[in-house]
């Protein structure tokens, strides 16, 4: 009887386990939104889940996503700085300062060829890279994935956060679009694309392995506004590399490759990347404005460790410590005073230095952030309008004719249509004609295409041949009409 009474209720158990788990089923199979769909899944996901189901996705996805928005740069340069060295092969050494430093750059100054990469932003050919990738470049060639060649325009740069804007004439490209990099966890699994050792369209796979790094890379007395909360990762990053992708698993940029940290030049398992999120920034403002926005709080902050919070008094080890607040800054305006600790900028967490840089460099001089402030154990939430490195309250336009000025005169880029026009590839107009050497000689509208037999490809490039030369100089172009022309004319220093 025991026996039978046993099978009964084997049987029994059996049967309900089965209707439930067809109940799962039909309730997955037939969710009622989208948002119940999710939560469905992810509760039976969990009720079979196995190690290789729980880490793995789809990397050849992500590959083929990313890989024809990454494209390999040609920064050519005619002058070699003093201070390059040149390695066993009579090459320039891009490593030389970085090496004493134990962090890399990957891109030399010399005479001759510089490599890097870059991501497409957008379909009509806006592309990101490395500030020092293409720095005092004559001319930037890109190959896309597919080996087509541009010529591309220097739009801006910002020395601060090591990035640059550039711009081809072309339509209808593959982009990256702009994943969210605050929600980037530690552990998660990444992508690097890029163009290491002139290896094109090269991919390799990793973790985050931390977030919020600062390595002085970037800092300088010339350059003490630099923002480095820098995203770190596994994922072999080598020279070359500079400018890629840092793609997260659903085929996001998440991040732009910048430097390595190594004692050899070469990866050795650490790599950084410039967060996302404040590279849409800076490349909305260069896009804009010309020149990126940078608002400032006007503090002097220290980061909390034990020995500070025990000196200061404070009970917890968050947020960053004020130590000085300017005089009719941002802060100080706002009512942040010394011996405040700020927790968070609009709701976000900030633990060190340059994690609140990060926060404020997302905005523009004259948008409101609101601070929350703990104020020896009391909690305020402070809001501050950032003011400009300049101490006005507004965004301000670069001066595009100081810029593009040269001898007296101002040039101005060629469009895609102007070229095709004249039927040339490369060549930079005459804008307008002040005193100096092109007086009487050039006309407005003038396009120049060549000074003596080197070809001109950019308003930098003529700029810096037109620096170096002394005495008779010849110049080939265009006529407005489409005529050819050639003038010669004597630069003095």
């Amino acid at each position: 009887m025991k026996k039978i009474l046993g099978i009964f209720t084997i049987a029994a158990l059996g049967a309900i386990f089965g209707v439930g788990i067809n109940h799962l089923l039909n309730n997955y199979n037939h969710p009622s939104n989208f948002e119940d769909m999710q939560q469905r899944n992810a509760r039976f996901a969990s009720m079979f889940s196995s190690k290789e189901a729980s880490v793995g996705f789809d990397f050849v996805k992500v590959s083929e996503t990313s890989t024809p928005a990454v494209v390999h740069i040609k920064s050519h340069f005619e002058a070699e700085k003093p201070s390059a060295q040149k390695n066993q092969n009579g090459q320039i050494d891009p490593f030389e300062f970085f090496k004493d430093h134990g962090f890399n750059f990957d891109a030399p100054r010399g005479p001759g060829i510089a490599t890097g990469s870059g991501v497409i932003i957008t379909q009509d050919g806006y592309i990101v890279t490395n500030n020092h990738v293409i720095d005092n470049a004559s001319k930037i060639e890109i190959t896309m994935n597919d080996k087509r060649t541009y010529i591309a325009e220097l739009i801006g740069t910002d020395k601060t956060t090591d990035l640059a804007l550039l711009k081809i004439n072309e339509n209808n490209l593959n982009f990256m679009s702009f994943g969210n990099s605050d929600q980037v966890k530690v552990g998660e699994w990444v992508v690097a694309v890029g163009n290491p050792m002139n290896l094109t369209s090269t991919v390799t796979a990793g973790i985050v392995s931390a977030k919020g790094r600062s390595i002085d890379l970037l800092r300088s007395e010339e350059n003490q506004y630099a923002i480095e909360n820098f995203i770190q990762t596994d994922a072999a990053i080598n020279p070359g590399n500079s400018g890629g992708a840092l793609v997260s698993t659903n085929g996001q940029l998440i991040g732009i490759n910048t430097a390595i940290a190594s004692q050899t030049g070469s990866y050795t398992g650490y790599g950084f990347a410039i967060p996302v999120n404040l590279v849409k920034k800076v490349m909305d403002d260069l896009l804009k404005f010309g020149k990126v926005q940078r608002g400032v709080l006007g503090v002097a902050i220290l980061e909390i460790n034990q020995e500070l919070a025990e000196k200061e008094g404070l009970k917890e080890l968050k947020g960053v410590l004020v130590q000085e607040v300017t005089e009719n800054g941002s802060a100080g305006k706002a009512g942040v005073k010394k011996g405040d600790v700020i927790d968070k900028v609009n709701g976000v967490e900030v633990n060190s230095v340059s994690g609140l840089q990060e926060e404020i460099g997302k905005f523009r001089p004259g948008d409101k952030v609101t601070l929350t402030i703990n104020r020896k154990g009391d909690i305020k939430e402070i809001t501050a309008v950032l003011k400009g490195l300049d101490g006005k309250e507004t965004p301000t336009m670069a001066d595009k004719s100081e810029v593009n000025t040269i001898k007296g005169a101002t040039f101005a880029t060629l469009s895609k249509e102007e070229k095709d026009k004249l039927g040339i590839k490369n060549g930079i107009k005459v804008q307008s004609i002040g005193n100096g050497p092109f007086k009487g000689k050039l006309a407005v509208g003038f396009v120049i295409t060549k000074i003596d037999k080197q070809s001109v490809f950019s308003i930098q490039n003529l700029i810096n041949i037109l620096e170096n030369s002394e005495g008779a100089i010849l110049i080939e172009g265009k006529n407005p009409d489409g005529t050819d022309n050639v003038v010669g004319l004597k630069i003095e220093k």
